[in-house]
């Protein structure tokens, strides 16, 4: 490799890694980072005084660029959107789970839909990859005061959004185990008490395939729902635990094909929100890595 494609490699991963969390969609991400690719290639790479800041910015850009057209094309889309899960590894370190549940589970990328494009971006160059201020106004064209005011702002957004209670992993797991088992068994009474008397169940088909346009509330609800899939398929249904965006979750099979991949919010003990995506479009890369086994 010559040495602009060895310094573009040392960074991709940073700028993957706000690709996807602008956007939440890996495939997005990669076009993104693509584009990145071809204009550091056109660059004039010996004026930069930083190449991993012209590449944070031009990342930035793009990816704001593309969210502006994206929240448009969302206020059309069918169904509730929700960002495109990825597998990940289970973190091996207490500063390694922490940073994953903090700033990758689905429901923190949920929660970054409320911001506009240069608040998201303001948030996540300060709040998860630890830019300093100049470097954001930088970024983004902006004076530091007014990034102070974008992240301040955004800060409490995603404060009145967010989960309000931390729970372990070995909790996390342990209650998606027993919920799986319960699914498997058919067992109402058992995933009746397994879930919070308001849970929430939030899917997202896209328009390809069926699913609830609203969400639906309620443990009875709920359990009568998996308790129904179990006694229309019984062994047809394979539930399998993995790490989805950090985070404990479930991968549900139908007759040995993806249909949903599943995330939990857990609160006092009791599942309280579940996100369920079903959009083939969104699954394909999780369904290309299970076809392969």
């Amino acid at each position: 490799m010559d040495d602009a494609t060895l310094t573009f490699d040392r960074h991709r991963p940073r700028l993957q890694g706000i690709a996807y969390r602008m956007l939440g969609s890996m495939a997005e991400a990669e076009e993104v980072v693509q584009d990145a690719w071809l204009r550091w290639h056109e660059a004039a790479r010996d004026t930069f005084d930083s190449a991993e800041a012209w590449l944070v910015t031009v990342v930035t850009r793009l990816s704001i660029d593309r969210l502006r057209a994206a929240k448009v094309q969302r206020e059309h889309y069918i169904g509730a959107w929700m960002p495109e899960p990825t597998l990940t590894d289970a973190p091996t370190t207490p500063e390694q789970l922490l940073e994953r549940a903090d700033n990758i589970s689905v429901a923190f990328l949920a929660v970054l839909e409320r911001l506009a494009p240069e608040a998201r971006a303001a948030f996540l160059l300060r709040e998860v990859f630890d830019a300093d201020y100049d470097e954001v106004a930088r970024t983004l064209g902006k004076s530091e005061a007014a990034c102070r005011q974008l992240v301040h702002r955004a800060k409490a957004q995603v404060q009145e959004g967010r989960p309000r209670f931390s729970v372990p992993r070995e909790t996390h797991e342990r209650l998606l185990r027993a919920f799986a088992d319960a699914a498997a068994r058919g067992s109402l009474q058992d995933l009746k008490a397994l879930m919070a008397e308001d849970v929430e169940l939030i899917g997202d088909g896209g328009g390809k395939v069926q699913t609830f346009s609203k969400v639906l509330r309620g443990s009875q609800r709920l359990a009568q729902l998996y308790f129904a899939l179990w006694r229309r398929m019984g062994p047809a249904v394979r539930m399998v635990l993995v790490d989805i965006n950090g985070e404990p979750g479930m991968l549900r099979f139908l007759d040995g094909e993806l249909e949903s991949a599943q995330t939990f919010e857990i609160e006092n003990g009791r599942i309280v929100r579940i996100r369920a995506q079903r959009n083939p479009d969104k699954l394909a890369r999780i369904a290309q890595l299970f076809s392969s086994k």
